[in-house]
C-alpha cells in the first residue's frame, strides 16, 4: 500500500505493507506534455529544434473535444513556457502542470491508501497505520521556547525536562514508536521551530523518514468571498503529517476523511490534509483524465464569448431563495436536494464539451457520477452510523466546489456557460418544487437554493413526486418546530434558523452558537440555553421553558464578570493589513506586528478586546482583562436569538 508519493528526479513511491515496514522505491519518469499549433508550418524552425534538442516527435493525443494532431516533447514546464512566449502564445500546450507523481500513479493504476484489489470508491476501508500525537505547550507566535511537549501512542507521556531533554526523548519516541501518522496540532507553526531547536542541540528529529522536507510555501488567496490563508509546511518523506488545527479537512473529516480523499485523488495524504476542497476536486478529475489517456489542458482556451448585457443578465442570476416571514412553526418538513449542483451536471450530461454538442456522453457527467453515488451511500450510512461522518464531509465538500470548479477562471475542464446552465436547472428545479408542493396543498415557508421548508402533509407523497418528476435524490427532514429568525430590518435572515428534528436532535444554522468568531463563553451559553429548549416537543412546551431559559441568560450575565479573557478571544480572519477607519481588526494587525509576528492576508488572529470605545485590544495569548461592557452586547445578541423562539412561543398559545 502506497503511503506517500513526490518526484525528485524519477517517482519516489513510499510503500507500507502489513508487517509495519516501509520501503522507498524509486520509479525511473521523465516529464514531457503535447503541443498543438494552428499552423505548423509558421513555426517550421521551432518544431525543427525541439526534435533536435528534445527529441520531439509527431503525435496525436485525446482531449476532452476530441482528438488533437500536435507533438509529444520530452521536456519539462520551463520549455513549454518558452514555446508559449516563442508562439506568442498561439500554441496550446497539454500536461505541463500536471504532478509528475500523480501521472505515474495513474499510468500503473495505482493510488496511495489503497491495498490490491481494493476499489478507490469504496466507503469501507482499512486504515492500518500506526498513529502518534504530537502535542506541544507554549505559543507558538512567541519569542520564547515551547513549554512542554506531550506525546500520545499507546500511553500518554508528558516529556519534562530543559528543552533539550525533550527533544531528545522525542527523537527516541519518533524512532522507537516509527509512527505512519503523525496528528501535530499547529505542526506547520512548531515544526521549523523545534527543528531548528533540536539541530542547535545535535539532535535529529526524525519526523521524516528520509531526513528531508518538502516546503510548502505560505500563500493568501480569494475564495468565496473572503481571503483565505494556508500556512507554509514542511511536509516529511515517507511519514503522513497532519496539522490537526490547520488543516480543513481533517477538522472536518478526520484521518480516514484524508485518506479516502488520497485514493480519489491519487495525491499523497500529506497534501489531501492541506489542500482545499477545490483542488482536491480539481485533482480527481485530472487523475480520471490521465487514467483515460485524456490531455489536460495548460491554459484555458475557451474564454467566456462577448455577449450582450441583457444575455447576460438573464443567463447570470445565481441560486434560487425564498425569503421566509420570521416566526416559530409547528411540524415543518425539509426536503433537501443531495449534492444537487453535481447532480444536475450528471444528469443534464453538462459538461464543456456538450454545451454545443449535447449528443455527446460528457467527461464531467462520467466522473462525477461514481463519486455522486458514493456521497449518496455515505449520506444513508451516516444517518444511521456516525462512523461514516467524516467520509461523508469530505465527499460533501468535493461536490460542492466541484461546481464552483465550473466557472473558475483556471479550471482545466470549466467553462463560465456551464456554471451558468446548472444554476439555471437548480432554479426550475427549486421553482418546481415549490410548485409540487402547493399543488399537494403544502404552504411553502422558506426556500435556499437546494432545499424547500413546507407545512402540510402527506410529506412522503411529496418526495416521492419531486424526485420522480426532477430525476433526483432527496432526503427529507422532519422538525417538531423551527424557528426563522428576523434580520434587523425585520424581514426573515435567509440563512439563520435552528429547530428540533424529530429525531430529537437540534439543527442550528447562522446563530452565535454556529458562528466561528463567537467567544467561547457566549457560545457555550447559547449551547446551554439551545440544549434546554431541545427537551420541549412543541411551541406549549417551548412556552413553559422561558423561566428557565431566562434564569440561565441571568446567570450568564452574573458570570460575565468572573470570567477569564481566554474565554472572550475572539478569532477572525484578517482580510487586509491596512484599515481606513478603528475596528478590532486594525488593532490586532498592530498587535501582531508589535509582537513580532508576521501577518498576512487570510490569517486568523485571536483577540480579546480590551475598550470597545478605541478598539483597543489584546492578542488572545496575552490577554489579562477585557471590556466586560462590549461582551455583554455579544452577549445579549446571543440570547435575543433564543429568546424570539420564546416570545412567539408564547404569543402562539395567547
Amino acid at each position: 500500500m502506497i503511503i506517500d508519493t513526490r518526484y525528485r528526479g524519477g517517482v519516489e513511491i513510499w510503500e507500507w505493507s502489513s508487517a509495519g515496514a516501509v520501503r522507498l522505491t524509486t520509479v525511473p519518469y521523465a516529464p514531457s506534455f503535447y503541443l498543438h499549433l494552428p499552423d505548423p508550418a509558421l513555426h517550421r524552425e521551432l518544431l525543427e529544434s525541439l526534435e533536435a534538442e528534445y527529441g520531439a516527435e509527431e503525435f496525436t493525443f485525446r482531449t476532452i473535444f476530441g482528438e488533437c494532431d500536435g507533438y509529444r516533447v520530452p521536456a519539462g514546464r520551463e520549455i513549454a513556457e518558452a514555446i508559449e512566449r516563442q508562439t506568442r502564445y498561439t500554441a496550446r500546450l497539454y500536461n505541463v502542470d500536471v504532478r509528475l507523481d500523480q501521472q505515474c500513479l495513474a499510468g500503473l493504476g495505482q493510488v496511495p491508501c489503497c491495498g490490491p484489489g481494493e476499489s478507490r470508491f469504496s466507503l469501507d476501508f482499512p486504515i492500518p497505520f500506526r498513529t502518534m500525537t504530537v502535542e506541544v505547550e507554549g505559543n507558538p507566535f512567541g519569542r520564547e521556547a515551547f513549554r512542554a511537549l506531550t506525546v500520545v501512542h499507546e500511553r500518554r507521556e508528558q516529556l519534562g525536562g530543559p528543552g533539550r531533554t525533550a527533544l531528545a526523548d522525542l527523537a527516541g519516541l519518533l524512532a522507537s514508536c516509527d509512527p505512519d501518522v503523525v496528528l501535530f496540532p499547529s505542526s506547520d507553526l512548531w515544526l521549523p521551530r523545534l527543528l531548528s531547536s533540536a539541530r542547535k542541540e545535535g539532535i535529529v528529529l526524525p519526523f521524516s523518514r528520509s531526513g528531508r522536507y518538502r516546503k510548502m510555501a505560505q500563500k493568501s488567496y480569494w475564495s468565496y468571498g473572503r481571503t483565505e490563508f494556508r500556512a507554509g509546511s514542511l511536509i516529511p518523506d515517507g511519514r503522513i503529517l497532519v496539522d490537526t488545527v490547520q488543516s480543513f479537512h481533517y477538522r472536518e473529516s478526520g484521518l480516514s476523511g484524508i485518506i479516502l480523499g488520497a485514493r480519489l485523488t491519487g495525491l499523497p495524504p500529506n497534501l489531501t490534509a492541506r489542500f482545499t476542497s477545490g483542488t482536491l476536486i480539481s485533482a480527481y478529475e485530472v487523475y480520471e483524465a490521465l487514467r483515460q489517456d485524456i490531455a489536460i489542458p495548460f491554459r484555458k482556451s475557451d474564454a467566456e464569448r462577448v455577449r450582450k448585457f441583457d444575455e447576460l443578465k438573464a443567463a447570470d442570476r445565481g441560486g434560487m431563495m425564498f425569503q421566509p416571514v420570521p416566526g416559530l412553526y409547528d411540524r415543518v418538513y425539509e426536503i433537501d436536494f443531495t449534492s444537487l449542483y453535481p447532480s444536475i451536471i450528471v444528469a443534464c450530461n453538462l459538461s464543456p464539451e456538450t454545451l454545443s454538442f449535447p449528443e455527446r456522453h460528457g467527461f464531467l457527467p462520467e466522473v462525477l457520477t461514481p463519486l455522486l453515488s458514493l456521497r449518496k451511500e455515505s449520506k444513508a450510512r451516516k444517518a444511521t452510523d456516525p462512523a461514516y461522518t467524516g467520509i461523508d464531509a469530505i465527499l460533501k465538500w468535493m461536490l460542492v466546489t466541484c461546481f464552483g470548479y465550473t466557472g473558475y477562471k483556471n479550471a482545466k475542464f470549466g467553462q463560465i456557460e456551464m456554471h451558468e446552465k446548472i444554476t439555471e436547472h437548480a432554479r426550475e428545479i427549486l421553482i418546481r418544487t415549490k410548485e409540487i408542493a402547493e399543488d399537494l396543498g403544502f404552504s411553502v415557508l422558506h426556500g435556499i437554493v437546494d432545499c424547500l421548508f413546507v407545512q402540510g402533509g402527506p410529506a412522503a407523497l411529496m418526495k416521492e413526486r419531486v424526485e420522480q418528476e426532477t430525476g433526483l435524490s432527496t432526503t427529507l427532514d422532519t422538525y417538531d418546530w423551527i424557528v426563522f429568525l428576523p434580520m434587523p430590518d425585520g424581514f426573515g435572515a435567509y440563512n439563520r434558523y435552528y429547530g428540533r428534528l424529530s429525531t430529537g436532535d437540534l439543527k442550528v444554522r447562522g446563530i452565535a452558537a454556529r458562528r466561528g468568531d463567537t467567544p467561547a463563553f457566549v457560545r457555550e451559553v447559547q449551547e446551554r440555553m439551545l440544549a434546554t429548549l431541545m427537551g420541549a416537543k412543541d411551541r406549549e412546551e417551548l412556552a413553559a421553558l422561558a423561566d428557565r431559559v431566562g434564569e440561565q441568560y441571568r446567570d450568564a450575565v452574573a458570570g460575565l464578570f468572573r470570567a477569564t479573557p481566554a474565554e472572550m478571544a475572539i478569532s477572525r480572519r484578517i482580510s487586509r493589513l491596512r484599515y481606513s477607519r478603528r475596528c478590532p481588526e486594525a488593532s490586532a494587525v498592530a498587535a501582531c506586528t508589535a509582537a513580532g509576528i508576521d501577518i498576512v492576508p487570510g490569517m486568523e488572529v485571536s483577540y480579546v478586546v480590551t475598550d470597545a470605545r478605541t478598539w483597543a485590544v489584546d492578542l488572545d495569548w496575552s490577554a489579562v482583562r477585557f471590556d466586560a461592557g462590549y461582551y455583554r452586547k455579544i452577549l445579549d445578541k446571543a440570547w435575543l436569538e433564543v429568546v424570539f423562539a420564546l416570545d412567539q412561543a408564547k404569543t402562539g398559545m395567547s
